[in-house]
């Protein structure tokens, strides 16, 4: 068996993937952010994960915990199921992918503790027995795409404690309880106010429960193009002074599409516009909110067209 040692002094000075010991060809083109983990800030210019870096394959857990534990950029391809426990940290400069339809973590999550410029794509989270992903302690410019969610304990994901520059794009929630949620507490004001600014868009919330997302002090939070469909508690819900706008999403029998306010959290303010509205209850809004075409250019789908389009490309092998 290979140290860790001796594995890192391995692919300091490799060209291509690691498997078993042996080299392959890199599988992993080059990709590009958008949202809020594209905007050039805190001395990063954009979320371009690993790349210029080795690539690897991980086939077993150790492998994995190992790679991500690696210093430098580093593209982790996942092949099969990885089983961990509880939530393992990610190291800044990372590319996270699994290969084909078929990549699974089950049984745990990913950390990022003062992590940076992360891509984590095409896999599927099963079973977490606490959050599937977490991004917080002032982690930034992440990118969390093209994967699929079910079975977590605690949050599918979650962004907390002054993390930012974050974009949750073209993933399926598949029956999940507590979908992702931006802001630990109602006590995390000094971490949290002025930060948490995340993009959450074409994504699929399927017959999941609520947090889609439960936001406390983040603005802006953009919530575009998404497609809610049959979330018995609530879609959206602004809390905390949190600004959130809600653009160009389709709610399908969603009773509370969004809330100002939930639980003993105070108000948020809310703008919502072009979403549209079936079998739904009414939209609840209030105030106005940082508009984050400020920070970065968007092109919405109309409204109409996000179940199909969503439906198409959300989740794993769609990349």
């Amino acid at each position: 068996m290979t140290s860790r040692m001796t594995r890192r002094t391995l692919l300091a000075g490799t060209a291509g993937a690691l498997v078993a010991g042996h080299l392959t060809t890199p599988a992993v083109a080059a990709v590009g952010s958008d949202g809020f983990a594209s905007v050039n800030a805190l001395g990063q210019n954009g979320t371009t994960g690993g790349a210029g870096g080795t690539v690897v394959t991980a086939t077993t857990a150790e492998q994995f915990l190992d790679y991500i534990d690696t210093v430098g950029a580093l593209t982790i391809q996942v092949s099969g199921t990885i089983t961990i426990s509880s939530k393992q940290g990610v190291r800044p400069n990372k590319t996270v992918v699994g290969l084909g339809s078929s990549a699974v973590i089950n049984g745990g999550g990913l950390d990022f503790y003062r992590s940076y410029n992360v891509i984590v794509r095409n896999l599927r989270f099963t079973d977490a027995e606490d959050d599937a992903v977490n991004i917080g302690q002032n982690s930034h410019h992440i990118w969390v795409d093209h994967n699929e969610f079910s079975g977590a304990v605690d949050g599918a994901v979650d962004i907390v404690r002054g993390a930012e520059y974050v974009t949750v794009s073209w993933n399926w929630f598949r029956g999940t309880d507590k979908s992702m949620l931006i802001g630990h507490s109602d006590g995390s004001s000094s971490t949290d106010k002025g930060r948490l600014k995340v993009s959450i868009h074409h994504n699929f919330f399927d017959g999941s429960r609520q947090r889609h997302p439960r936001v406390r002090f983040g603005e802006p939070v953009h919530v575009y193009n998404n497609y809610f469909r049959a979330n018995e508690l609530y879609g959206v819900a602004s809390t905390m002074d949190a600004g959130v706008l809600v653009e160009g999403n389709y709610f399908e029998n969603v009773p509370f599409p969004v809330l100002v306010g939930y639980g003993d959290s105070g108000p948020g303010r809310v703008v919502q516009r072009d979403n549209v509205f079936v079998g739904s209850g009414a939209p609840q809004t209030a105030g106005t909110v940082q508009e984050p075409r400020g920070f970065y250019p968007y092109t919405l789908d109309n409204p109409a067209d996000v179940p199909r389009l969503v439906r198409a490309g959300a989740g794993v092998g769609r990349i």
